[in-house]
């Protein structure tokens, strides 16, 4: 037993100096190719096999042509493991190379693939998790270039839509320092009334990067979905009466929710407004709202005609305001951006939807525990 035990230490000695030599060659040549690495680990172990098996041979005191033949058979091995680790290598090698070559498309158009010929589990799974990240950053610069798209119009519609009752006032003001108007009362009056509504577009301007800052402040509150409709009809009672249409409150649940009030009946009265102003004469805006299972639909639905199928997905888009049969002459596009951006922070979701005569859009949020 001691006899073996001795043999085993040797062994282990003369392996372990092997390896540690070994340790020192590979971390310097760590910068080098995968074949390289390759080779040293495979010429590691033949070495450290090599030194233990002729660290016992010597301790055996082995006959010259018994150690001879001990040696040629390890030296033998290692020539095999040698050039086994520089083909392996240079399989793995080529391989990732193929991937390098593939990565360069990374992300352009998301049509990135991992390297065709068959490769080594991991560089498989690299491949892939390359591909899936390549088609989640394709998607976002198209969401990017979406974006710019939609600032690049909002940009041109706002100087637009400024300019134009900039230069009317500026008229106006003109004509009433030259003392050459007949009714100044009326100019005054038209004067208000443009200041009021160019401070109206400032302001949306303000909500909506205040919502794409993530800087909106919310102040949650317990309220009845029912007080929370009302409170908005009578904001846009006057509006309605002065265009010929009539409001109707169907199906309003009184049902628990915690929002922030303020910003949720600007919600609804962004959704009223544009429902009324696209709703014909004697035509009718219903609002709902319904509880489904833990969560309460706020709905709007107008007489506007239906909205193209192609444009539902771009209703809720910055500066997105339709046809210009459907545009008033005074929108800027940010009502229902607005919209959505309000109500994704009450963790909740905006749609719409064509119904028979009109279009409905729906804001559902989580209900009150």
């Amino acid at each position: 037993m001691r006899d073996v035990l001795l043999i085993a230490l040797i062994a282990f000695l003369g392996a372990a100096a092997a390896g540690l030599a070994g340790a020192v060659v590979l971390r310097m040549l760590r910068r080098r190719s995968v074949t390289v690495s390759l080779t040293v680990v495979a010429g590691v172990t033949v070495m450290a096999m090599l030194a233990g098996t002729l660290a016992v041979a010597r301790a055996m005191f082995l006959s010259p042509h018994d150690l001879t033949v001990v040696t040629t058979v390890v030296a033998m091995a290692a020539v095999v493991s040698l050039a086994t680790a520089l083909l392996l290598g240079r399989w793995v090698v080529a391989r990732s190379r193929e991937l390098a070559r593939a990565a360069r498309t990374f992300g352009e158009d998301g049509s990135f693939a991992a390297p065709g010929r068959e490769a080594t589990a991991e560089l498989a799974e690299l491949g892939r998790e390359l591909a899936a990240t390549s088609a989640r950053l394709a998607e976002s610069r198209e969401r990017e270039r979406s974006l710019e798209a939609s600032r690049r119009e909002l940009v041109a519609w706002i100087s637009h839509d400024l300019r134009t009752p900039l230069a009317g006032l500026r008229a106006m003001s003109e004509a009433l320092e030259d003392g050459v108007v007949p009714d100044p009362q009326r100019y005054f009056r038209q004067i208000r009334a443009e200041v009021e509504r160019m401070n109206r577009m400032v302001g949306d301007l303000f909500e909506l990067s205040r919502i794409h800052a993530g800087a909106l402040a919310l102040t949650p509150t317990r309220i009845s979905a029912h007080d929370l409709v009302g409170e908005a009809l009578a904001g846009v009672g006057p509006l309605a009466r002065e265009h010929g249409v009539r409001l109707v409150g169907a199906r309003v649940e009184p049902v628990p929710i915690e929002v922030d009030a303020e910003e949720m009946t600007r919600v609804l009265a962004n959704l009223l407004v544009n429902a009324i102003r696209r709703t014909p004469a004697d035509g009718t805006v219903a609002v709902a709202a319904e509880r489904h299972e833990d969560s309460v639909v706020l709905s709007v639905t107008d007489g506007c005609g239906g909205i193209p199928e192609e444009d539902l997905p771009r209703v809720f888009d910055t500066g997105w305001r339709g046809t210009e049969a459907r545009t008033p002459p005074a929108g800027a596009g940010l009502g229902l951006a607005i919209v959505r951006g309000i109500v994704e922070a009450h963790d909740g979701r905006a749609g719409v939807h064509n119904v028979s005569g009109g279009c409905r859009f729906e804001v559902t949020l989580p209900t009150a525990p």
